[in-house]
């Protein structure tokens, strides 16, 4: 007999809501909305025409750029969080969706940011002691090379590393998927580095 995927007495739905859930709530481009409070008009437009914390923080200053870091890792560790009465298998498939909503961003044209932040917050649920190392990465690599691309990468391998090294199966493989789209996300920066004109932290458009 063919199983009722449909049935709610079994795994698939919830899966499926927690995929979608997350999916929807990451792809909230809350740092496009704070670029038009600030007064900065379309972030898309300005500096990297990223719509995350990095590019706010270039643009509009370090309230705006704080205020977006804050809620785009708080949108992918809501999802997570809320998945994980659910089991661990729903809490990872629900970060995991957080974090391509951010960077696919249903909203904005299956458009979005580059995940980091939105990473995080998923990190900070799936595993905090490993969030705080993957925050220690992206500082040694912020201040020894003083551009986030590089510091965002670092974090992204650094958390592709540590998962399976800590023997966290189930959310190794999403992590690893993580740090693919991450990389692909930083592919116009990796450009940038190579012909050594990235921007530095902070600098203004």
């Amino acid at each position: 007999m063919v199983p009722d995927i449909l049935n709610w007495g079994g795994a698939f739905p919830y899966f499926v809501a927690a995929f979608v859930g997350g999916y929807l709530i990451g792809g909230l481009p809350f740092g496009l909305w704070l670029g038009r409070a600030f007064g900065l008009g379309d972030v898309r437009a300005q500096g990297s025409g990223n719509i995350g914390a990095a590019n706010l923080l270039r643009s509009g200053g370090w309230r705006v750029g704080l205020l977006t870091l804050l809620l785009d890792a708080c949108k992918g560790a809501a999802p997570a969080l809320i998945a994980s009465e659910w089991g661990l298998n729903t809490m990872v498939l629900a970060g995991f969706g957080a974090f391509l909503g951010h960077c696919f961003s249903p909203y904005l044209g299956f458009w979005g940011g580059k995940g980091i932040a939105t990473a995080f917050g998923v990190f900070v649920v799936w595993s905090a002691p490993i969030a705080l190392m993957c925050v220690a990465v992206w500082i040694v690599a912020a201040a020894l090379s003083r551009r986030a691309s590089v510091a965002s990468l670092a974090t992204a391998a650094a958390g592709a590393a540590l998962f399976p090294y800590f023997e966290l199966w189930d959310a190794a493989w999403a992590v690893f998927a993580m740090g693919l789209i991450t990389l692909w996300r930083h592919r116009g920066n990796v450009e940038r580095l190579l012909r050594g004109d990235e921007p530095k932290i902070g600098a203004r458009p």
